[in-house]
């Protein structure tokens, strides 16, 4: 990456996509375009910048992809730093696609190649992405209000089916550190308990808050449970123990878990639904539709403007630029008094 002026940026998705990726991409080639920079696609995240698998994106590769989910990149979950061949190669295809700055789109493990890259010395600018919302530095990431709108509309469905069959609907969304899908979601659609990955589950205190409402009339309840949710003993509830390349076992489970624990305990009939991969697709909202253009934008001003290593985010309703050092040094945890709101409903 040369000193000279800026000519051809590279743009990538890394780690699970989410509603909202289209719309930053397409924001980036435009606001680029206006300046007169080329823009790379770099295809699987990181893979591709290994792999040296591009496209070139001008105004027709992004013409209609607003609404669209997911990402016309491609995505994976490709860490560079387990293999030196593969930094190598990350490292050579920069120079020989004379890329002058780069553009990467991810959450804490994208962004966390990103600084290292950084440090090493390549011209680079991050936009947040995750639905978790667990990114610290950004109030809120694009594909976080989807993935609630989603769930909220699953619970507000479970309802009148819970309702008809006097039964306990366990609903297991997406969280696997911080729980503010769940929360969110939980609020909005009026769940009875809403259990996180930040506080233990208590199954007696649970338990014992459906018996309640079923003694005084109550007959169905709706518990919103986070994936990476635990109890006491602190184990995580795991499809399988396989890791990916950055170290994460696949969760998912917990619900069924709960599911039959609560059943066992109560003697009410319990069913369970997990959302899944639900939450991750379809088209973004409004709100994120606006957000990732916000971002988008912002992205190439500090490209431009020759500020690397920094992460875009939202502060209040300003777009700033943080260092992407201090977004990925800690997760963003739910705020405790969002969650005692949320209390408030519970039983």
């Amino acid at each position: 990456m040369g000193a000279g002026p800026l000519k051809k940026i590279g743009v990538l998705t890394g780690g699970g996509d989410c509603p909202g990726l289209n719309p930053v991409i397409r924001a980036i080639v435009r606001k680029s375009y206006s300046l007169g920079l080329e823009v790379i696609g770099i295809k699987n995240g990181w893979k591709g910048l290994v792999e040296n698998e591009t496209i070139p994106l001008d105004f027709q590769s992004v013409s209609g992809i607003l609404p669209k989910g997911g990402t016309i990149l491609g995505t994976s979950r490709t860490n560079p730093y387990k293999d030196p061949n593969h930094l190598a190669s990350l490292k050579a295809n920069i120079q020989s696609l004379r890329l002058d700055a780069l553009v990467v789109i991810g959450g804490e493990d994208t962004l966390g190649v990103a600084h290292k890259l950084f440090k090493e010395g390549i011209k680079l600018v991050g936009v947040p992405k995750t639905i978790d919302n667990d990114l610290s530095e950004t109030d809120y990431t694009f594909g976080f209000d989807t993935a609630v709108n989603t769930a909220m509309e699953s619970i507000d469905r479970l309802h009148t089916t819970a309702e008809s069959h006097q039964r306990i609907m366990v609903v297991e969304v997406m969280g696997r550190h911080a729980g503010w899908i769940a929360v969110h979601a939980g609020i909005a659609g009026g769940a009875d308990f809403i259990l996180i990955p930040e506080i233990p589950i208590d199954l007696e205190e649970i338990c014992a808050a459906v018996q309640n409402r079923h003694a005084r009339g109550k007959t169905f309840s709706i518990i919103v449970v986070a994936e990476g949710a635990q109890f006491a003993t602190g184990q995580a509830v795991t499809q399988d123990r396989k890791l990916d390349e950055f170290g994460h076992v696949r969760l998912g489970g917990i619900g069924e878990t709960l599911g039959t624990l609560i059943e066992k305990k109560t003697g009410f009939e319990t069913r369970v639904t997990v959302l899944g991969h639900v939450q991750r697709g379809g088209s973004p909202t409004a709100l994120d539709r606006v957000l990732g253009t916000r971002f988008g934008v912002k992205a190439v001003e500090l490209i431009s403007n020759g500020e690397f290593g920094k992460m875009v985010s939202l502060k209040g309703n300003a777009i700033v630029a943080v260092p992407i050092e201090s977004a990925v040094k800690q997760l963003k945890t739910v705020e405790m008094d969002l969650y005692e709101i949320a209390k408030i409903f519970f039983g």
